[in-house]
Order: C-alpha cells, then structure tokens, then sequence
C-alpha cells in the first residue's frame, strides 16, 4: 500500500518555521529518534527528513543544481523503497542477498549518495562564512572539494567549478533562507550538531556489513 501521509514516527515540522529551521528541527527529531530506537533507523522518517533538506540545495542556485537533482532523485526512490522496506539495515540487506549494493540505480547505493548530500551541507554549514570572512564561493569550493569531488569524473568537477561563481552572495543566501546574521549560524549549527550521528550511524551500517565507503 502506498503512504498516503508521514509515518507517525515522522519528524514534525512547524509550519511556521524557516525553511533552515525547519530541516534542523526535523534532524534533530530523527537524531532524537536513532538515539531513543534499538540501533535501527527506520527508513520513512529518514527519507521524510532528507526531504526537507532539497530546498538548502536550491537556494545555493546553479552551482548546486547538480547536487540537487541527483539528491531529490535519489530521495524519491528512498520514499517509494520505504513503501517495502522498514529500515535502512533492511534495504542494504536486501541489495546484498541480491548483490547490487553498487549496482546504478539501487537503494544501497543511492542511500550512500544522500548521504553524501547530507555531509556536503553539513560541511559548507561548517564553513560558513562569518561577516566579514571568506566568500560563500571559497566555503563551497571547499565543502565539495572535500565531500563528493572524490566520487565524481574530471568533467562533473570541471563543470561544478564553473558553477561556483554563479553562488549567490553569503547576505543573497541569508535572505533566501529568510534568516538574519544571527540566526543563520545558530540553525545552521542545529543541523550539523543533528546530522554528525546520522551520517555517523550511516557509514557505521555499511561498515558493519564489510562494505567499503570508498565509492
């Protein structure tokens, strides 16, 4: 049966939040969640709260739409496989009985390229720029550099490079995400003191399996 509505386990969202509130809300919820469960993430939850993190990527503009159409695409199939599968564990499980966990297309490996997504905004988080500190453009050089520049070809790095100088400036970005000088950083720091576990619990799930995180 399809899922008509948000598992009751969900992250809850306030309507009235701003869009960075409302992700580090619904991260912290989940990490609230893997904290209070027996080891287990269930997967609804979990695509339901990566969700929310899409609009980050589109208000970065076209230096990330990259990012964002393979991270919406891989989201989607992780809310379609949450319709069959209860946990993260169990899709994994499920590709290694079948031997496609790197297979192109797979829930395993499309779980690994979210949570690439998830540490690429948590990484340029980390480097935001303070006022009057480096640009947006040098702390998202380095994010991607640091995150997802390994696992893509030379002509994928050439193209996010050029990309780069169309970022909007750190105060474009600000006001996009209806945020002041002071709130963003506070939100900002929600969503990556909520992320780390989840990341954490991630590459721990592929680990414990004997899976390499080296693609």
């Amino acid at each position: 049966m399809g899922r008509e509505s948000p598992s009751d386990d969900s992250p809850k969202v306030a309507g009235s939040e701003t869009p960075l509130a409302a992700v580090a809300q619904a991260f912290e919820e989940l990490a609230r969640l893997l904290e209070a469960g027996s080891g287990d993430l269930r997967l609804a939850p979990f695509s339901d709260a990566c969700s929310l993190v899409s609009i980050l990527f589109d208000s970065l503009g076209l230096a990330f739409k990259f990012a964002e159409m393979e991270y919406v695409a891989k989201v989607n199939d992780l809310i379609e496989a949450s319709k069959t599968h209860d946990t993260l564990n169990k899709i994994i499980d499920h590709d290694l009985e079948n031997d496609t966990v790197r297979k192109q297309g797979s829930h395993s490996r499309n779980l690994r390229r979210v949570r690439l997504g998830l540490d690429l905004v948590k990484t340029l988080f980390e480097q935001f720029p303070s006022s009057g500190g480096c640009s947006l453009k040098e702390a998202a050089s380095n994010a991607y550099g640091q995150v997802c520049a390994p696992f893509h070809t030379w002509a994928i790095r050439k193209a996010v490079g050029a990309g780069m100088y169309a970022l909007p400036t750190r105060e474009q970005l600000i006001v996009r995400l209806n945020e002041t000088d002071q709130s963003v950083h506070k939100e900002m720091q929600r969503f990556i003191n909520a992320c780390n576990p989840i990341i954490q619990y991630i590459d721990n799930l592929f680990l414990s399996k004997k899976i390499s995180l080296d693609w």
